[in-house]
C-alpha cells in the first residue's frame, strides 16, 4: 500500500514537473513573441511619428548626434577645407554703366581755397540688377511707288514684326519669364502676377492661363524629338512621383496622377500619366530591345523587365542604405548592427568612385574592379550568415530577405563602366518639379499637365547640356513668332545634340538683358 502510494506520488510529481516545464517553455515563447510584437509596434510608432512630425525629407541623419560622423556621411555645405576656390570674380562679360562721382564742394575746409583736380580717378564696381517693364513702340516706315508699273498698292509699309500670339499685346519676353518662373524656378503663378503688379504691369490670371494654353503646342515637336534620342541610348535612370491633375476621367477614381522621369546621357524626359504601372516604361521605351534601367524596387520596373527579357534592372544602393538607416532609427537595439551595414555600403560607393576615376582597361581599373567585386561577395556572405542566425530579430530578417531577393539588381552596376550604384540622378531630376508641386500643387487640366511635362523635359535637357534656358527659350519663341505662331520647320538649331559648335556656345551664354535705343534700319 505504501509502495503504491509512493510510486503514484512520484509519477504525479514527474507529470507536474513536466507540465510546469511545458507551461514555462510555452509562456517563455509567448513572452518572446509578445516582446517582438511590442518592439515592432514601438518601431512602427516611431516611424509614424517621424513621418507625421519629423523633417519632410528623405535625408537621414546619424542616429546619435553625439556619435562622430563617418567618412561616408553627408559632407558639409560650402567650400570644403583645403579645396581651391574660384577667386574673386570680375564679371567682365556684363555691360558697364559709367558713373562719375565728384565732391559737392571741392574746397579746403580751413581756408576755403578751391581744390585742384588730379589726373585719374579712384575706381570701384558694384553689381546691380534692373528689372523693369517697357512698351515697344514700333514705327513701320511707309513708302509710295515712284514708277508707273501699277504692281504695288498706293502705299507700302514695312512688315509688322511677328507676334507669338495673334493680336496679343504681350511680347516674347513676358512668356519667357512666365515659363521659366513656373517650370524652372517653381514659383506659383499668382505670386508672379503680384510681382508684375509691383513693377507696374497688370496681368490677369485668365490672360496668363489662356496665353500658356495657346503657346503650348509650339513645344510639342521638340518634346516628340526627345523620345528617339532617349531610346537610342542604352542606359536610363527612371523614377516617379505623385502629381495631381484635377480632372475627372472615366475609369479613374481621384486626381492622383504620376510624374515619371527617364534620364539618359543626353536627354531628360518627363511624362505625366494616370497610371503607375509597367505600361508607362513600355510606352516610353517602345521599340527598344535591350538596355539597363537604374531604378528603385517599384514593382512596375520588375514587371517590365519580366515582360522584356532584354532589359536588366540596376537597383539603387542609396535606397538600400536608407532602409538600414530607417531600421536603426525605428529599432534602437539594432542601431549598431544596421550602422555596420551602412558603413559597408559607404565602402562600396568609395570603391566605385575610385574605379570611375581610373582609365578603362588599365591595370588600376582592373585592380579596383576586382576589389569592388570582392566587396560585393563579402557582403553576400554576411547576408547569408545573418539569415542563418536564428536569433536575428524579425525586422532585420525582413530587410536581409529583401536584399537577397533584389541582389541580382544590386550587383548589376559592377558589370558596367557607366552605370552608377544609385538612382540619384533621377531623384535629383524630380526635385525641381516636387518643389514646384508644393507651390502650385499639380495641374488643373490635362493640357496644363502636358505643358508641364514638356517644359520640365526641355528645360532639364538644356540644363544637362549647360545651355542657358533663358537664351534658348527667347531664341526659340522669337523664331516661332516669326514663323506665324508655329514651330520652325527645322528643329536642328534647337536640339542640343544637333547644334553646330558655334551655336551651342552662343546658347550657353547669358541672355542679354540690356535695353536698346531705337534703331533706324532703313
Amino acid at each position: 500500500m505504501h509502495q503504491q502510494a509512493a510510486e503514484r506520488l512520484t509519477r504525479l510529481e514527474s507529470e507536474y514537473r513536466e507540465r510546469r516545464r511545458v507551461e514555462i517553455a510555452s509562456a517563455t515563447e509567448r513572452e518572446e513573441v509578445l516582446q517582438r510584437e511590442l518592439e515592432y509596434a514601438r518601431g512602427r510608432i516611431r516611424d509614424l511619428e517621424k513621418r507625421l512630425f519629423g523633417r519632410k525629407t528623405e535625408r537621414h541623419w546619424a542616429i546619435d548626434s553625439q556619435q562622430p560622423r563617418s567618412a561616408t556621411g553627408v559632407r558639409k555645405r560650402g567650400q570644403q577645407p583645403g579645396g581651391r576656390g574660384h577667386g574673386r570674380r570680375r564679371f567682365s562679360e556684363l555691360a558697364v554703366r559709367e558713373e562719375i562721382v565728384a565732391l559737392a564742394s571741392p574746397h579746403c575746409p580751413k581756408c576755403g581755397k578751391r581744390l585742384r583736380e588730379f589726373p585719374g580717378t579712384e575706381d570701384s564696381e558694384v553689381l546691380e540688377i534692373e528689372v523693369k517693364a517697357y512698351r515697344r513702340r514700333i514705327h513701320r516706315r511707309r513708302y509710295r511707288p515712284s514708277c508707273e508699273c501699277a504692281v504695288l498698292p498706293g502705299i507700302v509699309a514695312a512688315p509688322a514684326p511677328g507676334r507669338l500670339i495673334e493680336r496679343g499685346k504681350w511680347g516674347v519676353s513676358l512668356w519667357v519669364e512666365a515659363l521659366l518662373e513656373k517650370f524652372l524656378y517653381g514659383h506659383a503663378s499668382g505670386r508672379w502676377i503680384e510681382q508684375l503688379g509691383d513693377l507696374g504691369v497688370e496681368l490677369s490670371a485668365g490672360t496668363l492661363c489662356g496665353g500658356l494654353r495657346t503657346i503650348a503646342p509650339l513645344f510639342m515637336p521638340l518634346y516628340q524629338a526627345l523620345l528617339p534620342r532617349l531610346r537610342a541610348e542604352g542606359h536610363w535612370h527612371a523614377d516617379e512621383t505623385r502629381w495631381e491633375v484635377f480632372v475627372e476621367r472615366e475609369g479613374k477614381a481621384g486626381h492622383r496622377w504620376w510624374l515619371w522621369v527617364f534620364q539618359s546621357r543626353s536627354v531628360v524626359y518627363y511624362l505625366i500619366d494616370p497610371s503607375r504601372s509597367a505600361s508607362v516604361p513600355e510606352t516610353v521605351l517602345a521599340g527598344v530591345d535591350s538596355g539597363v534601367i537604374s531604378c528603385d524596387r517599384h514593382g512596375a520596373y520588375k514587371k517590365f523587365a519580366r515582360l522584356h527579357p532584354g532589359f536588366v534592372l540596376s537597383f539603387c544602393w542609396a535606397h538600400q542604405r536608407r532602409d538600414f538607416l530607417t531600421l536603426a532609427n525605428d529599432y534602437p537595439p539594432l542601431a549598431e548592427w544596421a550602422m555596420g551595414w551602412v558603413e559597408r555600403v559607404g565602402e562600396l560607393f568609395k570603391l566605385y568612385d575610385e574605379r570611375a576615376e581610373a582609365a578603362p582597361r588599365s591595370l588600376a581599373y582592373r585592380e579596383l574592379h576586382g576589389r569592388l567585386c570582392s566587396r560585393l561577395r563579402m557582403m553576400a556572405r554576411e547576408r547569408h550568415r545573418a539569415l542563418a542566425d536564428p536569433k536575428l530579430p524579425e525586422p532585420a530578417r525582413k530587410l536581409m530577405q529583401s536584399m537577397q531577393r533584389h541582389w541580382g539588381g544590386l550587383r548589376e552596376f559592377s558589370r558596367h563602366n557607366a552605370v552608377p550604384p544609385d538612382n540619384n540622378s533621377a531623384e535629383r531630376a524630380l526635385r525641381g518639379p516636387v518643389v514646384g508641386r508644393k507651390n502650385f500643387y499639380g495641374s488643373g487640366s490635362e493640357w496644363s499637365g502636358q505643358l508641364a511635362a514638356m517644359m520640365f523635359s526641355l528645360l532639364a535637357t538644356l540644363r544637362s547640356w549647360q545651355i542657358n534656358p533663358r537664351t534658348w527659350l527667347s531664341d526659340y519663341l522669337t523664331a516661332c513668332a516669326a514663323a506665324g505662331n508655329r514651330a520652325p520647320r527645322n528643329l536642328k538649331p534647337y536640339l542640343p545634340w544637333s547644334m553646330e559648335a558655334a551655336r551651342l556656345a552662343q546658347m550657353r551664354r547669358a541672355a542679354c538683358q540690356n535695353t536698346h535705343p531705337p534703331v533706324d534700319s532703313s
